[in-house]
């Protein structure tokens, strides 16, 4: 998934290849103007009056899946239409984005909405309330093996708004760390079974650093940050729900922040990019060539790049959790999840095949794992085939972890939040602030977005 602004999220980079045939699989791109238009609470017009799907049509699917993920979702929904039970799909692909929020607000609200759609779970919080999606029938989706059993309660607790199910999460991709196990073993950071033994603490983590750029003549651990717009919140994310801090933002503010836990968060993660063993001026693409070329024993990032990391100069690829140097485990993670958006007359036929299409996908995530991510389907992480998974099976216990974005309409994947939150952190980085007055800025970019009321509530 893709480096460029607005964030970097996980979308595969290599070319999707030729449509597999005449609608089974669109793509259209939108421009933004329409998500500018929707968060200044302009009123959505153009689209036509609620419709009634019903008959022998196909399942219409919205995602966002392109590249390598694209290819893998391709696979995912022809293993799922063979048969006589198999699924007819007309799936859309969308730019992922603000316009692809934008277009899927947009469609709900107008009556013109697929029957199933992929939402990033940090989003949740903008949708649901406004009446944009539909509940889930959990019945239904237990009539087709599908539970709330079947789910970390981590990400299964953010798949609620007001104690209803609106989402069934698909995967969780969490922000970890890659290393070179050649380099990893020559600085003793392995356990006896050969993968990255634990720290439990920061000074744990800063020697570790240092160990590394020892081992490889080079840098320690690299971290893309510089103008990315979601890379430094998601290690303030982490680090800091590990301290046992709450980041709570609730409607019309003020926020309930622990800034004496969010100090001392910067103030770490200042140390431990202080410029010398490991760099604190690298932009993404800089972070990830350095890595993939060998000039780097660890890079924290997420795991949606391990296809390009098997590719690279580093021949032995271990990776692990978010390493865990404060009180408790915390990963920093999102959820690809599906959801039902907004339908005026749903056809009840219609609606039981998007609740057992939902249901068949998630089941084929072993596939899904292939990329990297980690399958939110807990039976499929249960599976023998799924444990032999290298490195995958190494980091699966993140999502027993995950920690989103704050459960707020402005927050979540591809948000401004995300971005106004990550200013005054790469300020500090980059040692033009210091962690003191950066949480002050952050505590207060927080307080001013708390007093805009949700556009589409």
């Amino acid at each position: 998934m893709s480096p460029a602004p607005p964030a970097r999220e996980p979308l595969g980079a290599r070319d999707p290849g030729p449509a597999p045939g005449p609608g089974r699989r669109r793509l259209l791109r939108y421009g933004t103007a329409g998500a500018a238009a929707l968060l200044a609470g302009v009123p959505l017009t153009g689209c036509a009056s609620p419709a009634r799907a019903g008959g022998p049509s196909a399942l219409k699917v919205w995602d966002l899946f392109q590249g390598g993920d694209g290819m893998l979702m391709d696979e995912m929904i022809d293993a799922v239409s063979r048969g006589a039970d198999g699924f007819r799909v007309d799936r859309t692909i969308l730019d992922w984005g603000p316009s692809y929020y934008t277009k899927l607000a947009m469609s709900a609200a107008g009556g013109r909405a697929s029957d199933v759609a992929v939402l990033h779970l940090s989003r949740l919080a903008g949708y649901a309330p406004g009446g944009l999606l539909d509940p889930f029938d959990l019945d239904l989706l237990a009539e087709f093996g599908v539970t709330e059993k079947d789910f970390a309660p981590a990400v299964w607790k953010r798949a609620r708004y007001r104690d209803t199910v609106y989402a069934v999460p698909l995967d969780v991709h969490p922000f970890i760390v890659f290393y070179d196990k050649d380099a990893a073993e020559r600085a003793h950071l392995l356990d006896p079974s050969g993968h990255l033994a634990p720290m439990g603490s920061p000074e744990a983590l800063l020697d570790a650093g240092k160990r590394l750029a020892e081992a490889t003549g080079h840098s320690g651990i690299l971290f893309g940050h510089v103008t990315d717009t979601a890379q430094s919140w998601r290690q303030f994310a982490a680090l800091y729900a590990q301290t046992g801090a709450s980041f709570t933002l609730p409607d019309g503010g003020p926020p309930q922040i622990d800034v004496d836990a969010a100090v001392r968060v910067v103030a770490f993660m200042k140390r431990l990019f202080d410029g010398r063993t490991n760099p604190r001026d690298l932009d993404y693409n800089s972070a990830m060539a350095a890595f993939t070329g060998g000039r780097g024993g660890m890079i924290m990032a997420g795991e949606w790049e391990l296809p390009t990391f098997r590719d690279s100069a580093v021949k032995r690829l271990g990776a692990a959790p978010f390493p865990q140097v404060f009180g408790r485990p915390a990963v920093y993670a999102d959820s690809h999840s599906f959801v039902l958006p907004h339908q005026e007359n749903p056809d009840p036929a219609r609606r039981r095949e998007a609740h057992r299409y939902v249901a068949e996908i998630v089941k084929q995530s072993l596939t899904w794992a292939g990329a990297g991510h980690i399958p939110a389907y807990q039976p499929v992480l249960a599976r023998p085939e799924y444990a032999a998974l290298d490195p995958q099976s190494s980091y699966a216990a993140a999502g027993e972890n995950a920690v989103l974005d704050p459960s707020n309409w402005f927050a979540g994947a591809a948000s401004n939040f995300q971005n106004r939150m990550c200013q005054p952190l790469q300020s500090a980085l980059l040692g033009n602030t210091s962690a003191e007055k950066a949480v002050r800025q952050m505590v207060r970019e927080a307080d001013t977005l708390l007093r805009r009321p949700n556009p589409v509530a």
